[in-house]
């Protein structure tokens, strides 16, 4: 089957369930992933012939795609910060907004220094290895309550060739750090429950929820406690990042200051929705 028409037969399997749009980005990543084609590429080889076991996995795709399997984990990977990461369904999958946030962590540590970092709950590895390669002198540590997301977030860290020591750790279960940091990141658990009627279903119905949701009365529970640990073990310099849920952040940043952090900056992503959170004594 030439490549030209392969592609008729994905957009036509899909048309119904997503925008086109949508489908053809589809398409892309499936042809960059399985044939090693750009976007310009398949332009390029429209009339190339693709073997019959190709042609199998792009419909195999389509089949998992009618179900909302989110495409990242039918094909096991996802790029973040420009880096190859693999994706299993025990990891979220990296959002554009947790890019954001490493962009300006990046703006606002010495890069040049050497500092310690950790990064808690880690899932894919994807905050701390993209630090860890833009930070080549720091001293990246990494938690994750699941040992199935370190495997993942370990096997992420050798083939992005970066050192990063990971931990399981169950950072509600936590007296003191291990040592003093000069900068703590976490993008934590945040969805309340009853935010999930706002979820698409290829998120609600395949990524781990462990990784997602807080309850009703104590959505901040996971601030709270890392906001603690961290008042009590960054450096005199130290700053504190999150990522939060967009519609809480005043009161984020009111628990922040309760715990004793003087300053606080609260910022937005692109879509203009309460975010990140930076954080020092």
């Amino acid at each position: 089957m030439k490549i030209k028409n392969l592609r008729i037969a994905f957009v036509d399997r899909l048309q119904d369930h997503y925008p086109l749009e949508e489908v053809q980005s589809f398409f892309q990543i499936t042809a960059h992933h399985f044939l090693g084609y750009s976007r310009m590429d398949i332009v390029l080889h429209l009339e190339t012939i693709v073997e019959e076991t190709q042609v199998q996995q792009f419909l195999t795709t389509c089949d998992r795609l009618k179900n909302h399997e989110p495409i990242q984990y039918i094909l096991g990977d996802t790029e973040f910060y420009g880096l190859p990461f693999k994706v299993t369904p025990v990891t979220l999958i990296p959002r554009p907004e947790t890019e954001e946030l490493v962009s300006w962590i990046l703006e606002d540590l010495f890069k040049d220094s050497a500092l310690k970092l950790l990064d808690i709950g880690t899932g894919s590895g994807c905050i701390a290895i993209s630090l860890a390669t833009h930070l080549e002198q720091t001293n990246v540590t990494a938690y994750d309550i699941s040992e199935e997301a370190l495997k993942v977030a370990s096997a992420n860290a050798i083939s992005n060739k970066v050192a990063v020591t990971f931990k399981q750790v169950d950072i509600l279960n936590v007296g003191v750090l291990d040592q003093v940091y000069d900068c703590i990141v976490s993008n934590p658990p945040y969805v309340r429950e009853l935010e999930k009627e706002e979820i698409q279903s290829n998120v609600l119905d395949h990524e781990p929820h462990t990784a997602l949701f807080v309850s009703d009365t104590n959505p901040l529970v996971f601030y709270n406690a890392i906001g603690k640990l961290a008042f009590e073990n960054l450096s005199g310099n130290g700053m504190l990042f999150f990522e939060i849920n967009q519609y809480l952040g005043k009161e984020t940043v009111q628990l922040l200051k309760e715990i004793g952090f003087i300053h606080v900056e609260l910022r937005q992503d692109i879509f203009g929705n309460d975010r990140m959170i930076k954080a020092s004594k």
